[in-house]
């Protein structure tokens, strides 16, 4: 996985996100005035929102791309900004100063942990940052949408500006999803190439809790952006898990 000029073409293919929609769902699950920790905060477009609602927030990601795109988005934001501090950490080896009520991520930093290993590392390590009964909120694409929608699919968007290619392939034994984008920048009458690979695993449901019971969880799982149970054809799925 890269984020070079990538990290500065991420909030145009996220343009069709309701963001205000998704914040405003997870800030349901967090007590007023909380400190949070979030993870894979990319763009910052979350942690922009979460700090308007008066939280205190260490926002990290393993892009310092993307933290330099996040960083200047929450400069030109004005009194939000000074709520939150970021840090360039990989979220399997989080550490903060001291214990937060909440650590969030969202939009598929889980699926990009492509391990048991990996995600039980990322839980641990959210545990070690929480506050005895602290919040974990986390969601997943399902592995109904990462097989049967995304695999062994392509998609494109002719876009005047940024037009780009997509092309998908699912490993049915791995359960792993490899994301092959083009993206081409107009460049006076020509364009340029930017080529990214991404990696996803499509966990599933009972995979992910088991996990979260063996570090020491209690969890509540929702169909994304409502409080209904998933069934098979969920696409994103919200778990809200309990430090013990």
């Amino acid at each position: 996985m890269q984020y070079g000029d990538f990290a500065k073409l991420y909030d145009t293919l996220m343009s069709d996100v309701d963001y205000d929609g998704w914040a405003s769902y997870i800030e349901g699950f967090i007590p007023e005035d909380a400190s949070v920790l979030e993870c894979a905060c990319g763009t910052g477009e979350i942690t922009l929102r979460l700090a308007k609602a008066g939280h205190s927030i260490v926002a990290t990601d393993v892009s310092e791309d993307m933290l330099r795109v996040a960083s200047e988005k929450l400069r030109l934001s004005g009194a939000a900004a000074k709520r939150v501090h970021f840090a360039r950490m990989d979220m399997r080896e989080t550490a903060v100063h001291k214990p937060v009520d909440c650590v969030v991520c969202c939009c598929d930093g889980v699926n990009y942990l492509l391990s048991r290993e990996d995600v039980k590392r990322f839980f641990m390590s959210a545990s070690s940052a929480l506050r005895s009964g602290g919040l974990l909120l986390f969601d997943i694409s399902s592995r109904y949408k990462l097989k049967e929608l995304l695999g062994q699919n392509c998609f494109a968007d002719n876009d005047a500006d940024h037009p780009y290619i997509w092309q998908n392939t699912y490993d049915a034994q791995s359960k792993l999803l490899r994301m092959e984008l083009a993206f081409f920048i107009k460049q006076g009458e020509l364009y340029s190439r930017i080529d990214e690979a991404h990696i996803q695993r499509a966990h599933s449901v009972k995979e992910i809790s088991s996990w979260l019971e063996e570090c020491g969880y209690e969890y509540d799982i929702y169909k994304c952006f409502g409080t209904e149970t998933p069934d098979d054809t969920t696409e994103r799925i919200q778990f809200v898990a309990r430090k013990l």
